[in-house]
């Protein structure tokens, strides 16, 4: 079967009233090289390296870790603290968002995503922090370029997207997504930090992908709360944290390492982390990220897989 036969059996598959698959009316893309970075991890605090290879049209994006195989694929993502975690036959690879956000963000609809821990066979791995954002991802991307991606037979395909046909909500206490049919990708976010007045509450809205992504959502850091950053190291997060690769804010002093990149900077970067985690929604070869207006407010991963899975028809 060739890929354009791939695509209609999983559009058959997964398409229900809720969801049209429909042609982007462009081709599937690959990256046009091979892209290398190494760094240190945030939540393990060890080192890592990441090889990003050229995929096969129809294949989509995929992990490569101790020779096991993880597609990125909420059928794979497994429930974790603070990060986007994908699991598959006890092999864990965790904070894969700001990665899948810039490939996602940037059109790179197939690769092959080697990842390895130096000094480690643990069935345990995370993909490293950097400066907190997705800007090593975008600037190595951009580097190497895109070209058109074909598969094991030398075929091109049509890239498919997933339109959103109804209204479609989700919610976890005060915390709630709800998505809205739209003939464009938008994206408007909301976070609220009473007791952190430097935060506050804030809004971003924003098209999400293209030029668009590299000016003003890839470069947001990731954030978190001084007063939480005891209780997070005793339950063995963050141990590769630092003022280098996340901003920090206190209740009391404010932001502790000025400036900020955007007066927005932490609602910029949870829609960098949604972004990532609704690219997980992708038929492999395809867009993830549904063509409607999605709306969160005090959201997380979590929710974020809550709404990917009900997109699914999975809950």
């Amino acid at each position: 079967m060739g890929s354009n036969g791939l695509s209609a059996a999983f559009n058959s598959l997964k398409s229900s009233n809720l969801i049209s698959w429909r042609s982007t009316g462009t081709l599937q893309q690959t990256l046009a090289g091979c892209i290398e970075l190494t760094g240190k991890t945030l939540h393990s605090g060890k080192v890592s390296m990441v090889k990003i290879w050229p995929g096969f049209a129809g294949e989509g994006r995929y992990f490569e870790f101790q020779s096991k195989l993880i597609p990125a694929c909420i059928d794979f993502a497994q429930e974790s603290p603070l990060c986007a975690t994908l699991c598959k036959d006890g092999y864990k690879i965790r904070t894969v968002e700001h990665l899948l956000s810039a490939l996602e963000a940037k059109g790179i609809d197939n690769c092959r995503i080697q990842i390895q821990s130096f000094g480690s066979e643990d069935p345990e791995v995370e993909v490293p922090i950097f400066d907190g954002s997705a800007s090593a991802w975008v600037e190595a991307i951009d580097q190497v370029g895109r070209k058109e991606a074909l598969d094991r037979c030398g075929n091109n395909a049509e890239k498919l997207a997933p339109y959103l046909n109804e209204p479609l909500h989700v919610s976890r206490n005060d915390s709630f997504m709800v998505a809205f049919p739209s003939p464009k990708v938008r994206i408007s976010y909301g976070i609220d930090f009473p007791k952190v007045p430097a935060i506050g509450c804030q809004w971003f809205s924003s098209a999400a992908f293209g030029d668009s992504y590299k000016k003003h959502i890839a470069s947001s850091r990731t954030f978190c709360i001084y007063e939480e950053v005891e209780h997070m190291c005793s339950a063995g997060l963050i141990k590769g944290g630092s003022l280098d690769n996340a901003i920090v804010c206190s209740a009391s002093k404010g932001w502790l390492n000025p400036p900020l990149r955007f007066h927005d900077e932490p609602c910029r970067h949870k829609v960098l982390d949604l972004i990532g985690d609704l690219s997980l929604f992708a038929l492999p070869g395809s867009q993830g990220f549904p063509v409607a207006h999605v709306v969160a407010f005090k959201g997380g991963h979590s929710l974020h897989a809550d709404f990917v899975r009900r997109l699914s028809g999975i809950i």
